[in-house]
């Protein structure tokens, strides 16, 4: 039998209720490392997803508490796109992906596991990485810590 590792799940799996206030606005109040920040912009940051639909997915997220995408100022929107635009390069020098989905979940019923402040989902993707586990099990495996991605993720946006 094989294992599938992803130890950071289960303080979600085990979680009563979803945590109080907004992840994206304490997020950046936390230490880089600790909060998997792994770019900061003046108006906008990057970090990666705890729950991840494929290695290496990255949130880009205003600092500003807002809503949806329409709620952001000019600069706000431009940063947010220019974080995406450097994590899809560093996620291509990293992990050397064959593509990626960019995503906007507003409101609940579109999957927006955080509806009040808007964040843009990197989702590296592969040829062949669908497989069987997310079709019968609703697993995804994730096979590289999310601390070891993020760092190297750190360390390509610094170069």
């Amino acid at each position: 039998m094989q294992r599938l590792w992803a130890p950071w799940r289960l303080e979600y799996v085990e979680a009563d209720a979803p945590p109080e206030g907004c992840i994206f606005c304490e997020k950046p109040r936390g230490e880089d490392v600790d909060a998997l920040i792994v770019r900061r912009g003046r108006l906008a940051y990057a970090l990666m997803n705890l729950f991840p639909y494929s290695n290496g997915h990255v949130m880009v997220a205003p600092y500003r508490h807002v809503p949806e995408p329409g709620d952001l100022t000019a600069d706000e929107r431009l940063e947010v796109w220019e974080l995406w635009e450097q994590a899809v390069a560093a996620l291509r020098s990293v992990m050397g992906p064959d593509g990626f989905n960019a995503g906007v979940n507003t409101g609940r019923v579109a999957g927006a596991g955080v509806e009040h402040h808007v964040h843009l989902h990197v989702v590296p993707r592969w040829n062949g990485d669908t497989n069987f586990m997310p079709v019968l099990a609703d697993v995804r495996v994730i096979p590289e810590h999310i601390r070891t991605t993020a760092a190297k993720l750190r360390d390509a946006w610094s170069a």
